[in-house]
């Protein structure tokens, strides 16, 4: 029985093909699983309200079939999914193509968590190994549009069917793009994926975000058209907000006459509330000049204002401006642009001129060009948001004069993109050079060195720019003084080496000794340096008798002449020190007592190498002797 258990634990128990498709089949079916929850979530939430207002209806039209079969429609209407009307009393199928964009933050928002719990790694380690991105992300779709297509195929033979071609666009963009952005959000936010997405831009485009600082500068321009796409949907739901007070008989008498029942008027409600993002990004192509269509050929703009006659009875198409030209309020809608134009600029202004100390600066400021550059990339992302915004809000919704309602996309865009550049780069301009001036105000203020340690060697703050009471230096000043204190330590360093590579000469070893070091090393001040310069600057003394500075104005680069332990001063003057503590206190030998050996002592002598006993010490130049005077 033993053996049998042995051979059981040395056998393999598959293959390692099939370990391999063992270890991947649980991320991959768990990420199937995630996404055909997501689409049920969205799908069920949507059949739970239509289902409640089917049951609280006093006259319902169909049963409970027909209500399912109206919540699945919604599901595809919601992915942008023009759907195509049958009933009608002509008999000819009418398209309804105007997506609310408040259904449509739904199945976005499912999608994103989908794929990021899918693909998030366990906080235990003992868990199971984190989920590859592709097989999460491949999982999560595949699992959406798997209830997706059975959801088209139960709609496909209702009152309300989806149209195929519009299903097979829209719906595998949605899962593909949300699920995407979920698993990329899920790694940390990589790099590399945005890189080589942007391949696909133009030339001169390519080179502005993929040059030198490329993330920073790409950084600054999506975060400032956020904040301009920001504004001009806010200033487009206050236009709204305002129209619909503004028209409050209109559209209570619209909401009234559409039905006569609380639950039919619950549902016009709801309706409405779903397509105020909608009407929102419709008054902000208004505040930006294309306006949006009201059937094909009229348009409302705040020139003028040409709304299609026998418009249906609806509370937002009741706070449309009335027909005729354009008055003053009408016009003072372009403050929402020249908001949003300030705004970019502003925000790209900011991320041009780092207000932060030199020190803790990550990068140099922008050039105008530069700055430019990223004002006109904002605008590009601006107007291609809001061209989606724009194609997304607006739709046909029958055909003949009902065949377009809403902004047009490519003008909505391009108003967008040109507000935004125009307004955005004078005030990148100004903002960047009022933020340059405190900038360099701040450079400038840097205390002098040794201003720190002033105190210490009795140095008066009133001396330190920006400090105490005195008065602060000019900007010139202090650079004209950076650059001599720049100066001097370079002569320092040179002097030092100097001093490396000749130590005798340097070191003035002569019949006056030593002690001429430190006045060979350092140079003298520059003629336009201030007296006090060097008593502000703190000295200490090196390993090999150079003066070196205590305190820097700058951050100090690595010294190229590392010191040099075993040149001949060094060497001669640790022998001496030796020599003085092993010499006998009698004075028979060595140096005479209480007298400490000088450089004299240790030269070469050579009457004592001819006939004295002499202790020698092997060197590459000389011999160095130590004769006992009688």
């Amino acid at each position: 029985m033993a053996s049998v258990i042995r051979m059981t634990a040395r056998r393999p128990l598959s293959s390692p093909l099939l370990a391999r498709l063992r270890d991947r089949s649980p991320g991959l079916a768990a990420s199937l699983l995630s996404g055909a929850v997501a689409a049920g979530l969205g799908l069920g939430s949507l059949a739970v309200l239509v289902l409640g207002m089917w049951v609280s209806s006093p006259y319902p039209d169909s049963g409970p079939g027909g209500a399912l079969h109206v919540a699945a429609a919604l599901w595809l209407l919601a992915h942008g999914v023009e759907l195509v009307r049958t009933d009608t009393l002509s008999g000819a199928p009418l398209p309804v193509g105007v997506t609310p964009l408040l259904l449509l933050a739904l199945p976005l928002w499912l999608l994103y968590r989908a794929a990021r719990d899918a693909s998030d790694v366990s906080a235990d380690p003992d868990g199971p190994p984190p989920v590859p991105v592709r097989t999460a992300w491949t999982g999560v779709v595949l699992g959406y549009l798997g209830v997706g297509v059975a959801t088209a195929l139960y709609c496909s033979g209702s009152e309300l069917r989806p149209s195929w071609g519009w299903v097979t666009a829209c719906l595998p963009l949605v899962a593909v793009g949300a699920a995407g952005v979920g698993a990329w959000s899920a790694h940390g936010r990589p790099r590399a994926p945005v890189l080589s997405a942007l391949v696909v831009l133009p030339g001169p485009v390519r080179r502005l975000v993929l040059g030198v600082d490329a993330r920073a500068r790409l950084g600054a321009a999506v975060r400032a058209a956020g904040a301009a796409t920001a504004v001009l949907f806010g200033g487009g739901a206050l236009l709204l907000g305002v129209s619909l007070v503004w028209h409050g008989g209109a559209v209570r008498a619209s909401f009234l006459q559409l039905t006569e029942g609380w639950a039919g008027r619950f549902a016009v409600l709801l309706l409405g509330l779903a397509l105020i993002p909608n009407a929102a990004v419709w008054a902000a192509s208004y505040a930006l000049g294309p306006g949006f269509a009201l059937g094909t050929g009229h348009v409302v703009h705040p020139l003028a204002s040409d709304p299609a006659p026998m418009l249906p009875p609806f509370p937002l198409l009741a706070a449309v401006p009335d027909a005729g030209a354009g008055t003053v309020p009408d016009w003072a809608a372009a403050l929402v642009p020249v908001a949003a134009g300030i705004t970019a600029g502003w925000f790209v202004a900011r991320a041009a001129v780092n207000r932060a100390e030199p020190r803790e600066a990550s990068r140099a400021p922008w050039s105008a060009g530069r700055t430019t550059g990223v004002v006109l990339l904002t605008a590009t992302v601006c107007a291609a948001g809001l061209a989606l915004l724009a194609e997304l809000a607006g739709g046909p919704l029958g055909v003949a004069a009902l065949a377009r309602f809403g902004p047009v996309w490519w003008q909505t865009g391009g108003a967008a993109g040109i507000w935004t550049a125009v307004l955005g780069i004078p005030v990148a301009l100004g903002v960047r050079s009022w933020r340059l001036r405190g900038y360099r105000a701040r450079r400038g203020g840097i205390p002098a060195p040794g201003a720190a340690a002033g105190h210490a060697v009795g140095t008066d703050s009133a001396t330190t720019p920006g400090k105490g009471e005195g008065t602060s230096e000019s900007e010139s000043e202090a650079k004209l003084k950076l650059k001599s204190k720049v100066k001097w330590k370079l002569q320092v360093r040179s002097a030092k080496s100097k001093a490396r590579a000749n130590p005798k000469a340097a070191a003035g070893v002569n019949a006056g000794g030593a002690g001429t070091a430190e006045e060979t090393a350092r140079p003298t001040e520059p003629a336009g340096a201030k007296p006090a310069m060097s008593a502000r600057v703190g000295t200490v003394r090196g390993t090999n008798g150079a003066v070196e500075d205590e305190l820097y104005d700058f951050v100090p680069a690595d010294d190229p002449f590392t010191p040099d332990w075993h040149d001949d001063l060094a060497r001669a003057s640790r022998w001496a020190a030796l020599r003085d503590a092993a010499a006998p206190r009698d004075g028979t030998a060595g140096p005479q007592a209480g007298q400490g050996s000088s450089m004299d002592e240790l030269r070469p002598d050579p009457a004592a190498t001819r006939g004295a006993p002499t202790e020698s010490r092997p060197r590459p130049d000389e011999t160095w002797t130590d004769t006992a005077e009688p």
